[in-house]
């Protein structure tokens, strides 16, 4: 059974994969440690990320501040790597996560570099039983590691105010994922700690349109990131095949 025919439970925490990061936790800013992949994803999709909020808010890229007055949600933000960036460009930022000790780092983090940023030890679906809502919710490299991906992307979809958008960021459910973002990622490269990704969770761009327009979503644009090795940089992409994302909006004010 597919994981979007999953029936509904009360949480999205696997406990195996809160303990797997949480033992990784104290590299999140080592952009040589077991995070240097995310540090050298971080420039492109906080790319995307501006660039959409730019057009879709009407912001001025030129100015110092651009994102001001947003507010920002990041789920599962780890150690910080985008909440940070994001709250100097002038949005209000969240960060949650449901491992402590990456609430920990990123707080820890923040204090050091001036930045004000309201980190909590949660998850998307007790925040969003409080009502709250943001202009952008962030889901980035979250849906393949969570507990009952039905749950875990009504309560992210449920955080969008009406007008807001919201960023799902994942690994295809392809051969090729199967080969580079695990085989090769993990085994041959050591890019990643071996067992970070199970194949088998992976979701296809369309199993994640299918979850996004289910809750009141409409799928806005979408691209595929892949890596240059020449260049050592990652770069969007019509391929899809391996690392995509996939940007929505709540239709509203």
């Amino acid at each position: 059974m597919r994981q979007t025919e999953l029936a509904m439970t009360a949480t999205t925490i696997n406990d195996a994969e809160i303990a797997k990061f949480t033992a990784m936790a104290e590299e999140w800013w080592d952009p040589k440690g077991k995070f240097k992949p995310l540090h050298k994803f971080n420039p492109v999709r906080l790319g995307y990320i501006r660039e959409h909020l730019l057009s879709h808010f009407g912001r001025d890229g030129s100015d110092m501040r651009p994102l001001e007055g947003l507010e920002i949600l990041d789920v599962g933000c780890g150690g910080g790597l985008l909440c940070e960036p994001l709250a100097r460009l002038g949005a209000t930022v969240t960060g949650i996560d449901a491992a402590e000790r990456n609430i920990a780092i990123a707080r820890l983090h923040a204090e050091k570099t001036g930045l004000d940023i309201a980190y909590s030890a949660t998850t998307s679906e007790a925040l969003a039983a409080t009502g709250k809502q943001f202009d952008m919710v962030l889901n980035m490299e979250v849906v393949e590691h969570v507990d009952n991906v039905p749950l875990y992307m009504k309560s992210c979809a449920d955080l969008v105010k009406p007008g807001g958008l919201t960023l799902t960021a994942t690994l295809n459910r392809t051969l090729r994922a199967k080969m580079f973002a695990v085989m090769a990622a993990e085994h041959v490269l050591r890019w990643l700690p071996v067992g970070t990704h199970d194949w088998n969770k992976f979701l296809t761009p369309d199993e994640i349109k299918t979850l996004l327009t289910r809750n009141g979503l409409v799928v806005t644009g979408e691209t595929g990131v892949v890596f240059h090795p020449l260049a050592d940089e990652w770069r969007p992409s019509r391929d899809m095949g391996i690392n995509y994302m996939i940007m929505a909006k709540r239709p509203g004010a």
